[in-house]
């Protein structure tokens, strides 16, 4: 049950990912090859760390890779049920090519692929539950294959730190202000991520639409969408706003936010602010990514709809093999 998956997720941190056909020797530049829940992980992780070198691809085959890089890219092939297509392209066309490849995933071709021809993997645990809950397993086995000790041994941390339980409250809160209403995510750039990831969930779990943009760039574009008048206020009139607030940001994204906020609220639109908190930027996004899952699990139940399976991605899946 999707509920219960979020009431254990800090669970997850107690993981101790172990690489099978070791060693792996160290890497200075990282692709990861995934889709939907299975990139997220990376995502994360290069919000916590931009000095890493990871390029995220969410495509068939592999992105270009300069032949003088070659040698340092390890390529990450992350699938969480193991039978993505567009991951096992990527893992396959990095073999043809020469590039170092790991895999990440429960189960599936992409570890038989692994094992037949000796690749460097790590199998996640098989709780059952789906690949947006799986966050915790999937950022600490790329932590693990990247080398990135400390930022493991931090993430051990959350285990105790957090506390879903906790925050089930102010997420049904939010899911009783946004009824009937598209939700659309703003954050600065750098928690991108975060924002992506509160998309996805509604999406996933509240199974509504739901949208996400970023500071500054939507200060030159969107917010003009938003300029209300009367003879195209129906069109502003399901939105409601969701502003994820970061003490840490640019002073200069602090002040658009404000601004902003300001502008929406002068003209009648909803808008709910997010502050996200924690002592540390890893306690911050995740605490913040309970909070959405909290919220979309209780936009799904406000609507008398199943939050944990995805049908239309299953079948979608199908009709395009």
């Amino acid at each position: 049950m999707m509920d219960q998956a979020i009431r254990d997720f800090a669970k997850q941190f107690k993981y101790r990912p172990q690489i099978e056909n070791g060693p792996l020797r160290k890497y200075r530049k990282f692709i990861v090859a995934g889709m939907g829940g299975s990139h997220l992980a990376a995502d994360i992780i290069k919000s916590l760390n931009p000095q890493l070198d990871i390029t995220i691809h969410s495509d068939y085959g592999v992105p270009p890779v300069a032949e003088k890089d070659q040698k340092k890219t390890l390529l990450i092939a992350s699938s969480y049920s193991g039978n993505t297509e567009e991951t096992i392209s990527a893992l396959e066309e990095a073999q043809n090519r020469g590039i170092a490849v790991a895999c990440v995933a429960v189960g599936g071709k992409i570890l038989e692929i692994a094992q037949a021809n000796n690749f460097p993997y790590v199998r996640l645990p098989d709780t059952g539950i789906q690949p947006r809950s799986a966050l915790g397993f999937g950022m600490q086995a790329l932590l693990k294959l990247m080398k990135q000790n400390i930022l493991l041994k931090e993430s051990a941390t959350m285990a105790k730190l957090l506390q879903p339980g906790d925050l089930e409250q102010a997420g049904k809160d939010l899911a009783a202000k946004i009824k009937n209403m598209v939700p659309i995510i703003y954050s600065s750039d750098r928690n991108l991520p975060i924002a992506c990831n509160w998309k996805i969930k509604f999406n996933e779990t509240g199974k509504i639409p739901a949208f996400y943009n970023i500071f500054p760039e939507l200060n030159h574009n969107e917010m003009v969408g938003f300029d209300v008048k009367d003879s195209s206020r129906a069109l502003s009139e399901k939105f409601h706003f969701i502003f994820l607030k970061d003490s840490d940001d640019h002073p200069q994204i602090q002040k658009r936010f404000a601004i902003t906020v300001k502008f929406y609220r002068d003209r009648g639109l909803p808008v709910d602010i997010i502050e996200l908190s924690g002592a540390s930027r890893m306690e911050k996004t995740f605490s913040s990514l309970i909070l959405a899952d909290w919220a979309a699990f209780h936009t799904g139940q406000g609507y008398g709809l199943e939050t944990e399976q995805v049908p239309m991605v299953e079948e979608f899946k199908k009709l395009i093999k």
